[in-house]
């Protein structure tokens, strides 16, 4: 996944997710002399940063884990796992994943500045190999790791989405076609591997340490509104997401599971609670625009990316929270921690901005810079044809 800062911070509500400090470890338990754990042997992959280290972390303190094997191209900072240092695409896995039960596989790249064809090669061929593998250790689950954004982002989708809703994306939006494979490798897998079992966990806009797309449409001087859309809103904590992992590892859901906060927000109420004020501008225009500015490699976003900004793409959740499963933040709480994650960075169109750009981006407005400098496209390659 999207690497988010493992330090982010504890949840509003610590009671609901107790601190390692306060929930015994299977190490502790095995120090005491207690061998009696009766927990799954769980397999990391992507397990030195971001989420697989949080998810790490977390199972480690885990007094329902027998023990975690951690998997990923560097050691990362939790001592009590068994780490394995190696790439994920690498066949050799199948060896480190002997003996494990469950294996949740976090190793996906979806970094908005990684090439396109290298980040689609590094994640199919990894889950490829990954569910193969799994399946030739004869681990019994394997839980992947997408996104709500393969239901797609369109005018007539319910509000909430159920977890069986058609998945109805297009590979336009960053790494979505990735992700669109990922699911599709996941259906077959049990197919091809009977016995084996596939969960897939598809959260909404993921929030604590990331950076997507979405999160940095809230770097913007101005919110972008097309009109004519009907933008809302719903976030996932980083912390609720590892809970949602959790309870899929100790099989207390299984399946296709969708996670978010509770709700959504409308557009005005998050332009209220940002005090960022929209520029709206007409579809032809904004969409144009985009595509031109990825075209030419001026952003990083293509043009795709915006549908998520325009119609919604909530979901229900129902099945987390048929086992029991709540998340613990509030998309007003989630919005609250993207701002001040985001405070003093400048985006325009998807682009990290240096200070004398940011500074005239404000002073222009998103809009003004965007379709100046599509303008500029427009007028130069007027000019080469005249040569």
């Amino acid at each position: 996944m999207s690497s988010p800062d493992p330090q982010v911070r504890a949840a509003r509500n610590p009671s609901a997710h107790p601190s390692p400090d306060h929930r015994p470890s299977t190490t502790a338990l095995r120090a005491g002399g207690t061998s009696a754990v009766r927990g799954p042997v769980v397999a990391i992959t992507g397990a030195a940063a971001g989420i697989g280290a949080m998810l790490t972390e977390r199972l480690v303190a885990s007094d329902e884990i027998k023990q975690v094997i951690a998997i990923d191209e560097r050691r990362g900072e939790c001592a009590a796992a068994q780490w394995h240092i190696l790439d994920v695409r690498d066949p050799a896995i199948a060896e480190k994943l002997r003996g494990a039960d469950v294996v949740v596989h976090l190793a996906l790249d979806l970094d908005l500045e990684t090439d396109p064809a290298a980040r689609t090669a590094y994640n199919v061929r990894g889950t490829q190999t990954v569910l193969t593998a799994a399946a030739a250790a004869g681990v019994h689950r394997v839980v992947l790791c997408t996104s709500a954004m393969v239901y797609g982002a369109l005018p007539d989708n319910e509000l909430p989405l159920s977890e069986d809703a058609e998945l109805q994306a297009t590979a336009e939006a960053t790494g979505v076609g990735d992700l669109l494979e990922v699911e599709r490798l996941a259906r077959r897998a049990p197919r091809a591997h009977p016995g084996l079992n596939v969960t897939v966990v598809r959260p909404a806009v993921l929030v604590g340490g990331t950076d997507t797309a979405l999160t940095r449409y809230f770097e913007s001087p101005r919110l972008l509104v097309v009109a004519g859309s009907r933008p809302v809103w719903q976030f996932c904590h980083v912390e609720d997401l590892c809970g949602a992992l959790e309870y899929a590892v100790l099989e207390k859901v299984e399946g296709e599971l969708a996670v978010g906060c509770e709700g959504w927000l409308e557009q005005e109420e998050v332009e209220e609670l940002s005090g960022i004020r929209r520029m709206e501008l007409p579809s032809a225009v904004a969409l144009g625009a985009a595509a031109r500015l990825h075209r030419i490699g001026l952003t990083p976003s293509p043009a795709g990316d915006l549908a998520y900004t325009m119609y919604p793409w909530v979901v229900s959740g129902s099945r987390l929270h048929d086992a029991g499963w709540r998340p613990q933040w509030t998309n007003e709480e989630v919005l609250a921690e993207l701002l001040e994650e985001v405070a003093g960075r400048h985006t325009l169109a998807g682009r990290r901005l240096g200070r004398k750009d940011a500074t005239a981006a404000g002073a222009a407005g998103a809009t003004v810079a965007l379709l100046g400098t599509a303008a500029l496209v427009r007028r130069a390659r007027k000019a080469r044809r005249r040569i």
